[in-house]
């Protein structure tokens, strides 16, 4: 028989059960509420972040020496600080803050001090938005605030005042697209409402019977409101990356930082935490900005920047077609990116002290001066599995089917960071694929895959496809100054005075790994870019269609002189880009060098 709690008073232990209650209900349902995203932006990512949040909650309350219901709930705010994700995430996130700084160190919760900590959640919440809008979240936290403030004053126990309170808050949801032309004009209610709505279920099942709530029904009268996929919507925001970051320090200065933060071109501001600790999420064009600003207030952590472009094609495109995903580690033009919808995790980049994601808070021409300056030679490493683990969970939502072209194995831990993500997400519609290359030996591999996506290819056929193509695509680069090979114990030391000597510089190729190894020398210092693409060019079988991208390490006119020597010797080139080479090669490289990726290249079939 299912235990029953106290309907006057709720103990730190059954407090912890009903939160636990309602956040596996949201995240049950995430992938509906993402269905139904579309304001502010039509990126399809609000369930995946409001479980991301939800689930760092979760881990945090199930501790079990949290004894008080005060305890409880200052962990729930201080998880969701720390995890929140997107814009809903973090509202909620302050949401959370503001009911703990109201209940204190109480060890029990009665229905009066659960109106006031949720109406001071509310105005926080409220208060950490720069352009609060109706219509969103905050319009159905605030009605709920206000109808458990009545409730408490009419005198009603849990039970009753939870039950009549949240059927306030199906109604604000309700009422969500009168308040918001956009949701208006998709047919739908606002996503982070939902989100919300769904963890007050989740809760009140539980205050109502002492059973977690595991049915991911929808509620009829929400069902009968019109909650489906939302129609069509458009990429509107104007800003390209939803950006978030942690701030740490004694005491962050919110009210300046919101100024300098609003002096920039930005949108979707919320700014949530304590003086010791604050979240930012915005949406902007230029995330290093905002990584820039907040650094001017304590010490910077858990950046991110999602691409809500690249989102929003997913969440508006085929189910069944496969979503591609590549590393930073490949070099893949940004035409490329945006026509095939490939989705970039950002390899992490350690330079001058500061720490960096490639290609999103710093860009290959600032990486270059800071490597011609910066007396300690730049270390990158893979990306954390939790930022392949947000993006599988968010694609995975919007196709049936992921393919990821990873970063050789034998070069760096990317490839198993991934893999260990897929493990922990639905691995079996997760393929983490080897591309024994890097650079744009990957990026050549990671366009062919989205090619073959597109034109309908299942993703065991994509995975076999890539596996012909790997070893029919192949990476080279001449390196002008072995210096920073060296420097970065990638080199040994006598090549430097041998290189300098003999007046050459080194070629290499990738092998069947991924690794370089030595296939020849460009010699003299002279028309280097020529003798360069000459070399190449004498390796690419006339009577084959071959794709070519030429990355350069800050050396754009030699690329294009590259380019046009390739152009005038190689017969049947199918496409030829060029592009900035990223810090995966770059590191190692150093400014001057020349990369040259080389596909045989078979276009996939429909």
């Amino acid at each position: 028989m299912a235990a029953q709690i106290s309907v006057q008073r709720l103990s730190g232990y059954g407090l912890r059960r009903a939160l636990v209650a309602g956040i596996q209900r949201v995240i049950a349902r995430r992938d509906e509420i993402n269905r139904i995203n579309v304001f502010p932006v039509p990126d399809g990512d609000t369930g995946t972040n409001l479980a991301f949040t939800l689930s760092a909650v979760l881990q945090g309350v199930r501790a079990p020496r949290l004894a008080s219901a005060g305890e409880v709930l200052r962990r729930a705010a201080a998880e969701a600080i720390d995890g929140a994700r997107g814009n809903s995430g973090a509202i909620l996130a302050q949401f959370f803050q503001g009911v703990s700084e109201a209940l204190g160190p109480s060890k029990r919760l009665t229905p009066d001090a659960l109106a006031r900590a949720v109406s001071r959640g509310s105005s926080l919440a409220r208060e950490a938005m720069a352009d609060p809008r109706e219509g969103t979240i905050l319009s159905v936290i605030h009605a709920f605030a206000v109808s458990l403030r009545e409730q408490a004053d009419c005198g009603n126990d849990f039970r009753t005042g939870f039950r009549n309170a949240l059927l306030v808050a199906r109604e604000a949801l309700r009422q969500t697209p009168e308040q918001l032309a956009a949701l208006r004009a998709a047919g739908v209610v606002d996503a982070g409402a939902l989100g919300f709505v769904d963890m007050l279920e989740g809760i009140g099942e539980f205050i109502e019977t002492g059973r977690r709530a595991d049915d991911s029904e929808m509620p009829e009268e929400l069902a009968a409101a019109g909650i489906d996929t939302a129609r069509g919507g458009e990429y509107i925001d104007g800003h390209r990356y939803c950006t978030e970051c942690v701030i740490s320090g004694e005491t962050v200065d919110r009210g300046a930082l919101k100024a300098a933060l609003l002096a920039m071109p930005i949108s979707s501001l919320v700014i949530a935490g304590t003086r010791e600790k604050v979240r930012i999420h915005a949406h902007l064009d230029e995330p290093t900005q905002l990584f820039e600003t907040a650094a001017r207030f304590g010490a910077i952590s858990r950046e991110k920047a999602d691409d809500m472009r690249a989102q929003s094609k997913s969440a508006h495109t085929r189910r069944d077609q496969v979503a591609i995903v590549a590393d930073s580690g490949a070099d893949i033009p940004a035409e490329a990116m945006d026509r095939l919808n490939i989705h970039l995790v950002p390899v992490r980049l350690s330079i001058g002290g500061r720490d960096y994601l490639d290609r999103v808070s710093i860009s290959p021409r600032e990486f270059y001066n800071e490597l011609r300056t910066s007396p300690v030679p730049p270390r990158t490493s893979q990306p954390p599995p939790g930022d392949f683990r947000r993006l599988f969970e968010f694609l995975l939502s919007h196709h049936e089917r992921v393919v990821d072209v990873s970063l050789a194995r034998g070069l760096s831990g990317t490839m198993q960071s991934a893999e260990s993500a897929a493990s922990r997400t639905d691995s079996a519609r997760v393929a983490v694929f080897d591309s024994c290359n890097g650079s744009a030996g990957q990026g050549l591999l990671a366009i062919w895959a989205a090619e073959a996506a597109l034109v309908g290819w299942s993703s065991e056929r994509i995975v076999e496809g890539l596996t012909r193509m790997r070893p029919r695509s192949t990476l080279y680069a001449v390196v002008r100054d072995i210096g920073y090979g060296i420097r970065g114990g990638r080199a040994p030391k006598l090549a430097g005075p041998l290189t300098r000597l003999l007046r050459f510089s080194p070629v290499v190729k990738s092998k069947a790994d991924g690794r370089l190894g030595l296939v020849g020398a460009v010699w003299g210092r002279e028309d280097l870019p020529e003798k360069f693409a000459r070399n190449i060019a004498k390796r690419l079988d006339p009577s084959r269609q071959w794709r070519l991208i030429i990355g350069h390490c800050d050396c754009a006119e030699d690329a294009e002189r590259v380019h046009a020597m390739l152009l005038r010797s190689v017969r049947n080139i199918d496409r030829a880009w060029v592009m900035e080479a990223g810090v995966a090669i770059g590191a190692h490289a150093g400014p001057g060098s020349l990369v040259i990726g080389v596909q045989d290249y078979e276009p996939p079939q429909p």
